[in-house]
């Protein structure tokens, strides 16, 4: 019966697959790294207070591009090129959803309305993230080899996204509100569409990697597919609302020193 606790301790236990699922998340990682230092450097003057919390973010992406590669490194292999058909972050740069790298590589500041789209569009990113990773840690917490670096990873991930809802209700009560919601909804249904395609070109591989039989790869493209078609349908609503966080502040203050994993 296929399952994600069964369909990742597959992934995990192959080499191959381990290291292809690591490469793609370490790239992930560290392109999210480097768009949030450029985003740092370029805050707007009128948006100061941010610079440490946008910082902060980058240094976690950055960690958490390590730790993949630390993953691969205590298991005696080396990361892989990714497949651009995979490559999730630069597929929604080219869909037109977040901040452009050609723009963010140039020295003018951003304006307010670049910081409404950045928050916008990480604050629906940051909810993938963080139900795939409360997914791995459910299963995966207390595995011996990956299971602290999952829950580090997990723990980071809630992290951004509370801080993701509390600067958007603060631009939202300054008057930014319809515009939010306006680019929050186009972020959504575009990261849904982009997040089937990568799914799709993910499980192609590994199924190429697994040796998967062909039923068992077409119930998988069935299973991404549905998905999509609920998100498309009502889904995507949970990555559009706002709510006042549990976790105040969360991207405050310097970030921890990181663990070995």
């Amino acid at each position: 019966m296929l399952s994600a606790r069964s369909l990742f301790q597959e992934i995990l236990d192959n080499d191959d697959s381990f290291r292809l699922f690591c490469s793609i998340a370490a790239s992930g990682e560290s392109q999210g790294g480097w768009e949030n230092g450029r985003i740092a450097a370029l805050v707007p003057a009128t948006q100061q207070d941010l610079v440490p919390k946008v910082t902060r973010h980058g240094a976690d992406e950055d960690k958490h591009g390590r730790i993949f590669n630390a993953l691969l490194h205590k298991r005696g292999l080396d990361p892989v090129p990714v497949p651009p058909e995979t490559d999730y972050t630069m597929l929604l740069e080219r869909a037109g959803i977040g901040l452009g790298h050609d723009q963010l590589r140039r020295t003018e500041p951003l304006t307010e309305r670049d910081i409404v789209t950045y928050l916008s569009h990480s604050r629906v990113t940051e909810q993938r993230a963080a139900e795939q990773m409360a997914l791995l840690t459910k299963y995966f917490g207390e595995h011996p080899v990956i299971g602290k670096a999952m829950r580090m990873i997990a723990h980071d991930e809630d992290n951004h996204l509370a801080y993701c809802h509390e600067e958007l209700l603060r631009l939202a009560h300054a008057g930014q509100g319809r515009t939010i919601q306006r680019i929050l909804r186009e972020c959504a249904l575009t990261e849904i569409r982009v997040y089937r395609d990568v799914s799709l070109a993910v499980m192609a591989n590994m199924g190429r990697l697994l040796g998967w039989p062909r039923p068992k790869a077409l119930a998988l493209q069935a299973g991404i597919h549905a998905l999509y078609a609920y998100e498309r349908l009502v889904g995507w609503r949970r990555m559009v609302t706002l709510s006042m966080p549990a976790r105040r502040n969360a991207m405050g203050g310097a970030a921890p020193a990181p663990e070995p994993v």
